[in-house]
Protein backbone atom coordinates (compact mmCIF):
# COMPACT_ATOMS: atom_id res chain seq x y z
CA UNK A 1 0.00 0.00 0.00
CA UNK A 2 2.91 2.35 0.78
CA UNK A 3 4.32 1.69 -2.70
CA UNK A 4 1.10 2.82 -4.35
CA UNK A 5 0.66 5.78 -2.00
CA UNK A 6 4.08 7.33 -2.62
CA UNK A 7 3.64 8.05 -6.37
CA UNK A 8 0.23 9.63 -5.69
CA UNK A 9 1.70 11.76 -2.89
CA UNK A 10 4.57 12.85 -5.12
CA UNK A 11 2.16 13.78 -7.91
CA UNK A 12 0.01 15.80 -5.50
CA UNK A 13 3.10 17.51 -4.09
CA UNK A 14 4.31 18.36 -7.61
CA UNK A 15 0.90 19.75 -8.53
CA UNK A 16 0.80 21.84 -5.34
CA UNK A 17 4.30 23.21 -6.06
CA UNK A 18 3.32 24.00 -9.63
CA UNK A 19 0.24 25.86 -8.42
CA UNK A 20 2.27 27.81 -5.84
CA UNK A 21 4.51 28.99 -8.68
CA UNK A 22 1.95 29.40 -11.47
CA UNK A 23 -0.89 31.12 -9.59
CA UNK A 24 1.17 34.07 -8.24
CA UNK A 25 2.80 34.52 -11.66
CA UNK A 26 -0.60 34.55 -13.34
CA UNK A 27 -1.98 37.02 -10.79
CA UNK A 28 1.10 39.20 -11.26
CA UNK A 29 0.59 39.20 -15.02
CA UNK A 30 -3.13 39.90 -14.64
CA UNK A 31 -2.54 42.94 -12.47
CA UNK A 32 0.94 44.49 -12.58
CA UNK A 33 2.10 43.29 -16.01
CA UNK A 34 -1.25 43.21 -17.78
CA UNK A 35 -1.39 44.72 -21.25
CA UNK A 36 -3.87 47.60 -21.56
CA UNK A 37 -7.17 46.45 -23.07
CA UNK A 38 -9.39 49.50 -22.60
CA UNK A 39 -11.35 50.44 -25.72
CA UNK A 40 -11.99 54.17 -26.09
CA UNK A 41 -15.63 55.09 -26.40
CA UNK A 42 -15.82 57.42 -29.45
CA UNK A 43 -17.70 59.98 -27.37
CA UNK A 44 -14.76 60.24 -24.96
CA UNK A 45 -12.21 61.13 -27.63
CA UNK A 46 -14.32 63.17 -30.08
CA UNK A 47 -13.63 66.49 -28.39
CA UNK A 48 -9.92 65.79 -28.10
CA UNK A 49 -9.75 64.86 -31.80
CA UNK A 50 -11.19 68.26 -32.69
CA UNK A 51 -8.52 70.20 -30.76
CA UNK A 52 -5.07 71.42 -31.77
CA UNK A 53 -3.26 69.16 -29.32
CA UNK A 54 0.48 69.09 -28.72
CA UNK A 55 2.37 65.85 -28.12
CA UNK A 56 4.65 66.22 -25.11
CA UNK A 57 7.38 63.89 -23.89
CA UNK A 58 9.34 63.72 -20.68
CA UNK A 59 11.81 61.26 -19.20
CA UNK A 60 10.94 59.51 -15.95
CA UNK A 61 13.43 58.99 -13.12
CA UNK A 62 13.98 55.42 -14.35
CA UNK A 63 14.58 56.64 -17.93
CA UNK A 64 11.19 55.64 -19.37
CA UNK A 65 9.88 58.02 -22.02
CA UNK A 66 6.45 59.28 -21.02
CA UNK A 67 3.85 60.85 -23.31
CA UNK A 68 1.08 63.39 -22.78
CA UNK A 69 -1.33 65.48 -24.83
CA UNK A 70 -1.47 69.20 -24.11
CA UNK A 71 -4.41 71.42 -25.06
CA UNK A 72 -3.70 75.11 -24.44
CA UNK A 73 -6.51 77.56 -23.73
CA UNK A 74 -6.09 81.14 -25.00
CA UNK A 75 -5.16 83.45 -22.16
CA UNK A 76 -5.35 80.66 -19.57
CA UNK A 77 -3.62 81.19 -16.25
CA UNK A 78 -3.98 77.65 -14.92
CA UNK A 79 -3.59 74.04 -16.01
CA UNK A 80 -5.57 70.92 -15.19
CA UNK A 81 -3.61 67.64 -15.28
CA UNK A 82 -5.90 64.64 -15.76
CA UNK A 83 -4.92 61.09 -14.69
CA UNK A 84 -6.74 58.17 -16.34
CA UNK A 85 -7.67 54.75 -15.02
CA UNK A 86 -6.28 51.21 -15.04
CA UNK A 87 -5.54 49.86 -18.55
CA UNK A 88 -6.94 53.04 -20.12
CA UNK A 89 -5.05 55.95 -21.63
CA UNK A 90 -5.22 59.73 -21.65
CA UNK A 91 -7.85 59.81 -24.42
CA UNK A 92 -10.20 58.09 -21.99
CA UNK A 93 -10.62 61.50 -20.33
CA UNK A 94 -11.54 63.52 -23.42
CA UNK A 95 -14.95 64.29 -21.93
CA UNK A 96 -13.36 65.70 -18.76
CA UNK A 97 -10.74 67.63 -20.74
CA UNK A 98 -13.61 69.42 -22.52
CA UNK A 99 -15.07 70.56 -19.19
CA UNK A 100 -11.80 71.94 -17.82
CA UNK A 101 -10.85 73.57 -21.13
CA UNK A 102 -14.14 74.86 -22.58
CA UNK A 103 -16.13 75.53 -19.43
CA UNK A 104 -13.41 76.39 -16.92
CA UNK A 105 -10.97 78.07 -19.31
CA UNK A 106 -7.92 76.02 -18.32
CA UNK A 107 -5.02 74.50 -20.20
CA UNK A 108 -5.30 70.72 -20.09
CA UNK A 109 -2.47 68.20 -19.85
CA UNK A 110 -3.36 64.53 -20.28
CA UNK A 111 -0.50 62.11 -19.50
CA UNK A 112 -0.44 58.48 -20.58
CA UNK A 113 0.55 56.58 -17.45
CA UNK A 114 3.65 54.41 -17.76
CA UNK A 115 2.80 51.18 -19.56
CA UNK A 116 -0.29 52.79 -21.13
CA UNK A 117 -0.99 54.65 -24.35
CA UNK A 118 2.19 55.96 -25.97
CA UNK A 119 4.25 55.94 -22.76
CA UNK A 120 6.96 53.34 -22.30
CA UNK A 121 6.85 50.71 -19.57
CA UNK A 122 6.05 47.04 -19.09
CA UNK A 123 4.17 47.12 -15.80
CA UNK A 124 1.37 48.99 -14.07
CA UNK A 125 2.31 50.82 -10.89
CA UNK A 126 -1.26 51.41 -9.61
CA UNK A 127 -0.32 55.03 -8.90
CA UNK A 128 2.83 54.51 -6.86
CA UNK A 129 5.52 55.13 -9.48
CA UNK A 130 3.04 57.29 -11.38
CA UNK A 131 2.89 59.75 -8.47
CA UNK A 132 6.53 60.66 -9.17
CA UNK A 133 5.77 60.91 -12.89
CA UNK A 134 3.05 63.45 -12.08
CA UNK A 135 5.62 65.60 -10.29
CA UNK A 136 7.53 65.75 -13.60
CA UNK A 137 4.38 66.62 -15.51
CA UNK A 138 3.68 69.43 -13.05
CA UNK A 139 7.11 70.83 -13.88
CA UNK A 140 6.19 70.77 -17.57
CA UNK A 141 2.83 72.40 -16.84
CA UNK A 142 4.59 75.21 -14.97
CA UNK A 143 6.90 75.79 -17.95
CA UNK A 144 4.08 75.79 -20.50
CA UNK A 145 1.63 77.75 -18.37
CA UNK A 146 4.08 80.45 -17.32
CA UNK A 147 4.07 79.38 -13.69
CA UNK A 148 0.28 79.39 -13.37
CA UNK A 149 -1.82 77.41 -10.92
CA UNK A 150 -2.27 73.65 -11.28
CA UNK A 151 -5.19 71.35 -10.49
CA UNK A 152 -4.90 67.54 -10.43
CA UNK A 153 -7.88 65.41 -11.42
CA UNK A 154 -7.92 61.60 -11.46
CA UNK A 155 -10.41 58.80 -11.88
CA UNK A 156 -10.08 55.25 -10.49
CA UNK A 157 -6.35 54.37 -10.62
CA UNK A 158 -5.81 57.98 -11.66
CA UNK A 159 -7.63 59.10 -8.50
CA UNK A 160 -5.33 56.97 -6.37
CA UNK A 161 -2.40 58.44 -8.31
CA UNK A 162 -3.30 62.06 -7.59
CA UNK A 163 -3.96 61.24 -3.92
CA UNK A 164 -0.57 59.53 -3.65
CA UNK A 165 1.01 62.56 -5.33
CA UNK A 166 -0.60 64.93 -2.82
CA UNK A 167 1.49 63.47 -0.01
CA UNK A 168 4.78 64.33 -1.73
CA UNK A 169 6.72 67.62 -1.73
CA UNK A 170 4.54 69.25 -4.37
CA UNK A 171 5.13 72.65 -6.02
CA UNK A 172 3.31 75.67 -4.56
CA UNK A 173 1.42 76.07 -7.84
CA UNK A 174 -0.58 72.91 -7.06
CA UNK A 175 -3.75 74.39 -5.61
CA UNK A 176 -6.10 71.41 -5.39
CA UNK A 177 -6.71 67.73 -6.04
CA UNK A 178 -9.93 66.09 -7.28
CA UNK A 179 -10.14 62.31 -6.87
CA UNK A 180 -13.05 60.36 -8.38
CA UNK A 181 -13.42 56.79 -7.00
CA UNK A 182 -9.87 56.23 -5.78
CA UNK A 183 -8.81 53.24 -3.67
CA UNK A 184 -7.15 53.33 -0.25
CA UNK A 185 -4.15 51.17 -1.21
CA UNK A 186 -3.05 48.68 -3.84
CA UNK A 187 -3.12 45.90 -1.25
CA UNK A 188 -6.68 46.73 -0.21
CA UNK A 189 -7.87 46.97 -3.80
CA UNK A 190 -6.32 43.69 -4.97
CA UNK A 191 -7.66 41.83 -1.93
CA UNK A 192 -11.08 43.28 -2.78
CA UNK A 193 -10.75 42.36 -6.46
CA UNK A 194 -9.96 38.75 -5.55
CA UNK A 195 -13.11 38.60 -3.45
CA UNK A 196 -15.15 40.28 -6.19
CA UNK A 197 -13.89 38.11 -9.06
CA UNK A 198 -13.30 34.75 -7.40
CA UNK A 199 -15.66 34.88 -4.40
CA UNK A 200 -12.83 34.48 -1.91
CA UNK A 201 -10.03 36.60 -0.51
CA UNK A 202 -6.52 35.19 -0.11
CA UNK A 203 -4.26 37.83 1.47
CA UNK A 204 -1.24 35.46 1.50
CA UNK A 205 -1.41 35.23 -2.31
CA UNK A 206 -1.53 39.03 -2.60
CA UNK A 207 1.50 39.24 -0.31
CA UNK A 208 3.41 36.77 -2.50
CA UNK A 209 2.53 38.77 -5.63
CA UNK A 210 3.55 41.92 -3.77
CA UNK A 211 7.01 40.46 -3.25
CA UNK A 212 7.15 39.66 -6.96
CA UNK A 213 6.22 43.26 -7.72
CA UNK A 214 8.95 44.46 -5.37
CA UNK A 215 11.57 42.42 -7.23
CA UNK A 216 10.36 43.02 -10.77
CA UNK A 217 8.67 46.43 -10.67
CA UNK A 218 10.38 48.09 -7.71
CA UNK A 219 7.42 48.60 -5.37
CA UNK A 220 5.32 46.63 -2.92
CA UNK A 221 1.55 46.70 -2.63
CA UNK A 222 1.87 47.54 1.06
CA UNK A 223 3.79 50.77 0.48
CA UNK A 224 1.56 51.91 -2.39
CA UNK A 225 -1.00 53.54 -0.14
CA UNK A 226 -3.13 56.56 -0.95
CA UNK A 227 -4.44 56.36 2.62
CA UNK A 228 -1.00 56.99 4.10
CA UNK A 229 -0.20 59.68 1.55
CA UNK A 230 -3.29 61.80 2.25
CA UNK A 231 -2.32 61.84 5.92
CA UNK A 232 0.66 63.97 4.85
CA UNK A 233 -1.17 66.10 2.30
CA UNK A 234 -1.62 69.84 2.63
CA UNK A 235 -3.41 70.21 -0.72
CA UNK A 236 -7.19 70.87 -0.63
CA UNK A 237 -8.88 67.71 -1.89
CA UNK A 238 -12.34 66.92 -3.27
CA UNK A 239 -13.30 63.25 -2.90
CA UNK A 240 -15.94 61.95 -5.36
CA UNK A 241 -17.43 58.45 -5.34
CA UNK A 242 -20.45 56.61 -6.68
CA UNK A 243 -22.41 55.04 -3.86
CA UNK A 244 -23.12 51.90 -5.96
CA UNK A 245 -19.44 51.33 -6.82
CA UNK A 246 -18.42 47.69 -6.42
CA UNK A 247 -15.08 47.87 -8.29
CA UNK A 248 -13.59 50.26 -5.74
CA UNK A 249 -15.95 49.87 -2.77
CA UNK A 250 -17.72 53.01 -1.64
CA UNK A 251 -16.47 52.68 1.93
CA UNK A 252 -12.92 53.41 0.76
CA UNK A 253 -13.98 56.98 -0.02
CA UNK A 254 -14.97 57.59 3.60
CA UNK A 255 -11.72 56.16 4.88
CA UNK A 256 -9.69 58.39 2.57
CA UNK A 257 -11.73 61.45 3.49
CA UNK A 258 -11.36 60.81 7.22
CA UNK A 259 -7.58 60.29 6.89
CA UNK A 260 -6.92 63.37 4.77
CA UNK A 261 -5.02 66.05 6.69
CA UNK A 262 -5.72 68.83 4.17
CA UNK A 263 -8.81 70.97 3.62
CA UNK A 264 -11.33 68.57 2.11
CA UNK A 265 -14.81 68.09 0.72
CA UNK A 266 -16.77 65.00 -0.28
CA UNK A 267 -19.37 64.51 -3.01
CA UNK A 268 -21.07 61.14 -3.41
CA UNK A 269 -23.60 60.14 -6.05
CA UNK A 270 -26.41 57.69 -5.19
CA UNK A 271 -26.83 54.92 -7.75
CA UNK A 272 -23.55 55.62 -9.54
CA UNK A 273 -21.32 52.64 -10.28
CA UNK A 274 -17.55 52.75 -10.74
CA UNK A 275 -16.43 55.86 -12.63
CA UNK A 276 -20.04 56.73 -13.49
CA UNK A 277 -20.68 59.65 -11.12
CA UNK A 278 -20.47 62.17 -13.97
CA UNK A 279 -22.77 60.25 -16.30
CA UNK A 280 -25.36 59.83 -13.53
CA UNK A 281 -25.30 63.44 -12.28
CA UNK A 282 -23.45 65.57 -14.87
CA UNK A 283 -24.92 68.94 -13.94
CA UNK A 284 -24.24 68.61 -10.22
CA UNK A 285 -20.81 67.09 -10.92
CA UNK A 286 -19.72 70.10 -12.98
CA UNK A 287 -21.15 72.49 -10.40
CA UNK A 288 -19.22 70.83 -7.57
CA UNK A 289 -16.01 71.02 -9.59
CA UNK A 290 -16.59 74.69 -10.34
CA UNK A 291 -17.33 75.55 -6.70
CA UNK A 292 -14.18 73.75 -5.55
CA UNK A 293 -12.07 75.56 -8.13
CA UNK A 294 -13.59 78.90 -7.15
CA UNK A 295 -12.81 78.23 -3.50
CA UNK A 296 -9.19 77.15 -3.83
CA UNK A 297 -7.88 78.52 -7.13
CA UNK A 298 -7.32 82.30 -7.11
CA UNK A 299 -8.56 84.06 -10.22
CA UNK A 300 -10.96 81.32 -11.29
CA UNK A 301 -12.32 81.42 -14.02
CA UNK A 302 -8.76 81.32 -15.31
CA UNK A 303 -9.07 82.68 -18.85
CA UNK A 304 -10.69 85.86 -20.23
CA UNK A 305 -14.18 85.20 -21.50
CA UNK A 306 -14.45 81.84 -19.76
CA UNK A 307 -16.79 81.09 -16.94
CA UNK A 308 -18.12 78.11 -15.04
CA UNK A 309 -21.58 77.25 -16.28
Amino acid sequence: MLVTFLPAALILAALAAALLIAVPRYFYWLTVARKPTYQINPGEANWLDSQATLDLWTEARDSLKLHAYYVPAPGAGATAILAHGYTGDSRQLGYMARIFHDKFGMNVLLPDARGHGQSEGHYIGFGWHERLDLLLWMDRARELGGGGDIALFGISMGAATVLMTSGEAVPPELRLVIADCGYTSVQDELNWQMKLRYRFSLPPLVRVVSRMAQRRAGYSFEEASALEQVKKSRVPTLFIHGEADTVVPFEMCGRLYDACAAAKEIYTVPGAEHGAAYSVDAEQYEQRLALFLEKYMPGFPTAPGKKAE
